[in-house]
């Protein structure tokens, strides 16, 4: 296959290489899972689905796990049935269902799980507004279903910088994946934020894609998601590899995190 073009690259799939590890992801939330409740988890909601790569992970982990996932971008979604959904077999392609809604009203049937991950929720500005986010994910819940989240800070999360990072498509491509953020406003905490591909013949995607949105801190979270209604919420923090100083994959509740230019964790709230 020919190397990698800003001509010939595709955005979402360069978005699914460089940012998502759904394996992973759905790793700790099948983990945690078990860890928290005595039954198996069937029916899993992924609001900001975008392509609803993690949603078809789940789906193909087991025979009784069903999906759903919610957007409000119908192009977005379009390209995940036409790049994801096909790839699963009829079986599974019957147990995931993919809606053109708004998250903060939608009302599937009760959910086992809903995530919202990549931080997407951070598009909510203000703490009204996820607080009603937060209500209406509860309200799609099962009695004992939990919401998984991820978030991020760090010294350096508000601040004006670039970060490149080396990645490589399934064919053995190189392309550089570009984290951009562009401004911060301390009075609001809002900021704006790109990603760009850059390739070995030098042509760049720029702004493939772009966020403005609200950097949330852990305490904001947990308070707004007790506000909104939910019993529990634990923060997950990733351990340290010493050899190597850096993280080592393994989350656990934790109440005292590192005070790290950059950090990445999950929160788990309850029903």
């Amino acid at each position: 296959m020919a190397e990698l073009t800003a001509e010939s690259a595709d955005r979402h799939l360069l978005y699914q290489l460089s940012v998502q590890d759904v394996e992973a992801e759905i790793d700790f939330i099948e983990q945690t899972w078990s860890e928290l409740r005595r039954r198996p988890a069937e029916f899993l909601r992924e609001d900001f689905c975008g392509t609803a790569n993690t949603a078809c992970e789940w789906v193909r982990r087991g025979d009784h796990h069903y999906a759903v996932g919610v957007d409000m971008d119908n192009r977005v979604m379009e390209w995940g049935r036409a790049h994801n959904l096909s790839r699963l077999d009829r079986a599974q392609r019957e147990r995931i269902e993919l809606l053109r809604q708004n998250v903060l009203h939608v009302q599937p049937d009760s959910a086992d799980i809903i995530l919202a991950m990549n931080f997407s929720y951070y598009l909510f500005l203000t703490r009204d507004e996820l607080r009603a986010y937060f209500a209406n994910a509860l309200d799609g819940l099962v009695a004992d279903g939990i919401m998984f989240l991820d978030a991020y800070g760090g010294f350096e999360a508000p601040m004006v910088l670039t970060e490149p990072r080396a990645c490589v498509d399934a064919d053995g491509n190189p392309f550089t994946y570009i984290w951009e953020q562009a401004s911060f406003n301390p009075i609001d905490s809002c900021m704006d934020c790109h990603i760009h591909f850059e390739f070995p013949d030098k042509t760049r995607i720029d702004r493939a894609f772009s966020y403005h949105w609200r950097l949330w801190t852990l305490p904001e979270i947990r308070e707004t998601l007790y506000e909104a209604g939910f019993d529990r919420v634990d923060i997950y923090w990733e351990g340290t590899d010493e050899t190597r100083n850096e993280g080592n994959g393994i989350y656990t509740p934790a109440q005292t995190g590192d005070a790290d230019p950059g950090w990445v964790c999950y929160v788990v709230a309850q029903a």
